[in-house]
This record gives structure tokens, C-alpha cells and sequence, in this order.
């Protein structure tokens, strides 16, 4: 005898008999689903609806109201946005470094003058929560 088999037996053994009383809908949705759901008796399915309610009430372990190929899909979905997230991002600094380059290379930049406009281009960044367009920049220099 598996484990299986011998932990379905003792559940068998520890089981209780207890009134329900019930609509006759209700009933009805136990006798249309319970051999659907693989379960040899209508106690069982109703038992089974008990813990599955349990459980999505507490919510402290919601395997088997989540079930893992949802996880599973969910984590793939993040992790590949995450990936994507990244690519772009790495792209944007590239461009931003020739950009940079250039600037500095055609530009007779003073040190002092570019610590001061970084000081105010941080301040502005932080006033606009970081979402700046170029028209502001070509407002804000004009």
C-alpha cells in the first residue's frame, strides 16, 4: 500500500457525520460537479469546497487556490519585462554617451559652469518627478 492509499484510509477512518442543510440549488450544483471535479462521493467534493474556501479566506496557504502554472506564467512575464526594462535602458545610455560626447567635445565647457547647471538640472528634475520633455529644456533655456 502506497502513502497515498494509507493517508486517503485514515482520512476515511477520522471522518464525522454532521447535518447540512442546504438549498436544493446548491445541491444540485454538488450533483452536476463533484464526479467532474474527480471526487468519488458528494462529501467529498464538499469537503473539498470547505478547505478550498478555508483557504482562500485565511489566505495564509493559497496553493490550491493559486494554482502554480499562474505563478509560474506571472513570474515569466515579470522576468522578461525585466529583461526588456534593461535592453532599453542600456540603449538610452549609449545614445546618451555619444550625446554627451559630442556636446562636450564641440563645446568650450567651463568645470564651475557645468557644476552649476547640473545643480539646477538636478533641482528641476526633482520638481518634475523626473519626466522632463525637450520643449521644457528649450523653454527653461530661453
Amino acid at each position: 500500500m502506497n502513502k497515498k492509499n494509507e493517508n486517503e484510509l485514515s482520512e476515511e477512518n477520522n471522518r464525522v457525520r454532521f447535518a447540512l442543510y442546504t438549498d436544493e440549488t446548491t445541491l444540485d450544483l454538488v450533483e452536476q460537479h463533484y464526479k467532474e471535479d474527480g471526487c468519488g462521493c458528494r462529501s467529498e467534493y464538499i469537503s473539498k469546497a470547505i478547505r478550498y474556501y478555508a483557504e482562500l479566506h485565511s489566505l495564509k496557504d493559497c496553493r490550491n487556490v493559486i494554482p502554480d502554472i499562474i505563478t509560474s506564467t506571472l513570474k515569466d512575464i515579470v522576468r522578461e519585462s525585466d529583461n526588456r526594462q534593461g535592453r532599453l535602458l542600456f540603449k538610452i545610455a549609449v545614445e546618451l554617451t555619444i550625446l554627451q560626447n559630442i556636446v562636450a567635445a564641440y563645446n568650450n565647457i567651463d568645470v564651475a559652469e557645468l557644476d552649476r547647471v547640473r545643480g539646477i538640472c538636478v533641482n528641476e528634475v526633482k520638481k518634475l518627478n523626473g519626466i522632463i520633455s525637450f520643449d521644457e529644456a528649450v523653454r527653461w533655456q530661453s
